[in-house]
């Protein structure tokens, strides 16, 4: 089992110290006997211990800063919300495909932002510009928010905050089972909580750090008894010797799991592995025995959004996943909705 994540290394920036969740986690980590050392910025962190790449990326995984986000303009979001809202950037996991071994680039540190009254006064400002429209934000586009809040418990205040807004809804996603924390907050039915799954192949060869799927259903399960509506992102979708089979058992299980009131209101995202050229750079210096395909020979071409190019599955496997996924779906929970395959 995965253990909750505790840093090795911490960083603050002094500002951070003038908010009281600054100085409630610093406190925290003094007890806890954590080395804690100052930065100017959370952009700024130098040092880090390592004699060479491999040790300094792996230390940088483990360390925490503490600071303040100072761009409160909210980038828009992927399909499932209007906003993304910055509470935290960077992962303790090391999920050899993750599209953050890129835009994290040189800076795969984990970063929790304690302005947190200012990020909530910014997506009111949001929310009163869509209003009488609900506007959707997305709490998990730079980090696996879930990973960190059990320190933090930023979420959980996010949480509240959005149960008791009028325009508001918060989503997130998480690869993490300590859920526990969160389960008694007041959710007033406006946070989706949803679970990355995958089948345990994936799982097993290229999401190291992360909890296992039997952790993940068992974490859903007592986020559906706590009343979240709930969702599942079965991503990335990859084609591997037995893939249909791993699939199948994955939702066989789910399935087995949840109640019939969770499935009542359930939401399915799927989305299908994809690489760029930077990333495969990254990835293989990060992670240089990975078993994951990075043969471009073998996949399609995409344009994506903000013109960075990317590869994906030929037009044929796409289908075959869709509807192979699609299927086990409508079978095993067919109240479900499948917002959308990408």
């Amino acid at each position: 089992m995965v253990k909750p994540f505790v840093p090795q290394l911490v960083y603050v920036e002094p500002n951070a110290l003038t908010y009281p969740l600054g100085k409630k986690l610093i406190t925290k980590f003094e007890d806890m006997g954590i080395e804690i050392r100052e930065t100017t910025s959370h952009n700024q962190v130098r040092n880090l211990p390592g004699d060479n790449h491999f040790q300094r990326y792996r230390v940088a995984k483990s360390t925490l800063v503490v600071g303040l986000r100072k761009t409160l303009k909210f980038d828009t979001s992927k399909p499932s919300a209007e906003y993304a809202i910055p509470f935290a950037t960077g992962c303790m996991g090391h999920c050899h495909y993750c599209y953050l071994q890129t835009t994290m680039g040189s800076k795969p540190y984990i970063r929790t932002y304690v302005n947190v009254d200012e990020i909530f006064e910014a997506a009111e400002q949001y929310m009163d510009e869509r209003a009488p429209e609900t506007t959707r934000f997305e709490a998990s586009c730079t980090s696996d928010i879930v990973g960190v809040d059990h320190l933090t418990h930023t979420l959980k205040r996010a949480i509240e905050y959005f149960g008791e807004s009028e325009y508001g809804q918060l989503r997130f996603v998480t690869k993490f089972a300590h859920v526990d924390h969160l389960l008694d907050a007041k959710h007033n039915g406006r946070t989706r909580f949803r679970f990355s799954i995958n089948d345990d192949y994936i799982i097993k060869y290229f999401e190291p750090g992360t909890s296992r799927l039997n952790e993940r259903i068992e974490a859903a399960v007592k986020v559906a008894e706590a009343g979240y509506p709930l969702g599942f992102i079965v991503a990335p979708i990859y084609l591997h010797d037995g893939w249909k089979q791993g699939y199948h058992e994955m939702f066989e299980k789910l399935e087995a799991a949840l109640s019939t009131k969770a499935k009542k209101d359930l939401t399915f995202e799927m989305i299908q592995h994809r690489f760029t050229k930077p990333a495969k750079r990254v990835i293989q210096e990060n992670y240089p025995m990975t078993k994951l395909e990075l043969d471009e020979s073998k996949r399609k071409w995409k344009w994506g959004r903000y013109g960075i190019g990317k590869y994906v599955y030929m037009d044929e496997e796409q289908e075959d996943m869709k509807d192979t996924l699609g299927g086990y779906i409508h079978k095993y929970f067919p109240e479900s909705n499948i917002e959308y395959f990408t």
